[in-house]
């Protein structure tokens, strides 16, 4: 049995436990993420671009030892510098797709158009998946989800259920044009889930854009995205008060996680991969190269 999945049933079981525990954070507000750039007033605190080509050149050295092939994507939220590796690859996306699937809600929400007390109805006929997620085991056929539900578990425990009937309710070629709104150039090529790390990074970049426009739904999602279940490739080997919210994803031969670290000099940072041989030992390297990143990033002089 994949050993992701078995994590998932251990998950389950705990579920009541866990279920409380969140609510309780989501109270302190001491415990919720506090997003660096949510506010107008944060900008740029550099007098000039820091200078990336030595991180640049040490992640290309590591992944060169590694097999598949890895498209990164780094973003300073401080100074806006940027750079990528392999950027405009194309790669499964995997589960990372449903962070600007649930984004799109958000919009729709804060525009009016849509309430997060709206149910959906289940059909499995239509929405039906395995892999990650509860309601493949929940779920019966005229069963009803609210919204905030359905985007709450697409993101917390990646359920592909909540995440097919949200797009089956949304409709695929709209969550397709808002992804192109905000910049995707790879988008469903041929109806596949294919996406690239720099894509990726639009998406990240629209949900602090976002959390500035609409403070609370914001913070939520980023709350959301900082406490899932899957927490082992970008927050891996980070110190654990850092806060990453992020998405993992993984098929056969693919480990992705899309995220921001909102360290104390906060950053974007995307890694996507396929051609692995193992999963696990996939989110491991992703673990390697956001450590590399992170290190290097609190040790720049500015």
């Amino acid at each position: 049995m994949n050993k992701r999945l078995i994590r998932v049933i251990i998950f389950l079981m705990a579920l009541p436990f866990l279920v409380t525990g969140m609510a309780g954070a989501w109270n302190n507000p001491a415990l919720c993420v506090s997003p660096a750039l949510a506010t107008e007033e944060a900008g740029p605190s550099f007098h000039q671009v820091p200078d990336y080509q030595p991180l640049q050149k040490q992640l290309k050295e590591y992944l060169a030892r590694q097999p598949g092939v890895y498209g990164i994507y780094f973003m300073d939220l401080e100074s806006g510098a940027s750079f990528d590796i392999n950027g405009d690859e194309p790669v499964t996306a995997a589960s990372t797709v449903k962070v600007p699937v649930v984004l799109y809600l958000n919009h729709l929400v804060a525009q009016g158009k849509l309430d997060w007390d709206d149910r959906v109805v289940y059909d499995s006929k239509q929405d039906y998946q395995g892999g990650a997620g509860i309601l493949q085991f929940a779920a019966r056929d005229g069963d009803s989800y609210s919204l905030r539900v359905l985007a709450n578990l697409s993101i917390t425990i990646s359920d592909n259920i909540a995440y097919r009937m949200l797009v089956r309710y949304l409709g695929k070629d709209n969550v397709a044009q808002f992804m192109r709104d905000l910049g995707g150039q790879t988008v469903f090529p041929g109806g596949e889930n294919i996406t690239t790390a720099r894509d990726m990074g639009r998406y990240m970049e629209a949900v602090l854009e976002f959390s500035r426009e609409h403070p609370a739904l914001g913070e939520r999602l980023l709350d959301d995205m900082a406490h899932p279940i899957y927490h082992v490739g970008l927050p891996g080997k980070l110190p654990p008060e850092v806060r990453v919210a992020h998405k993992e994803g993984d098929v056969r031969g693919v480990a992705n996680d899309v995220g921001i670290v909102f360290a104390e000099h906060p950053y974007i940072l995307v890694v996507l991969s396929r051609g692995e041989t193992d999963v696990d030992k996939g989110f491991a390297r992703i673990a390697e190269i956001s450590r590399m990143v992170y290190d290097y990033q609190m040790n720049l002089k500015r």
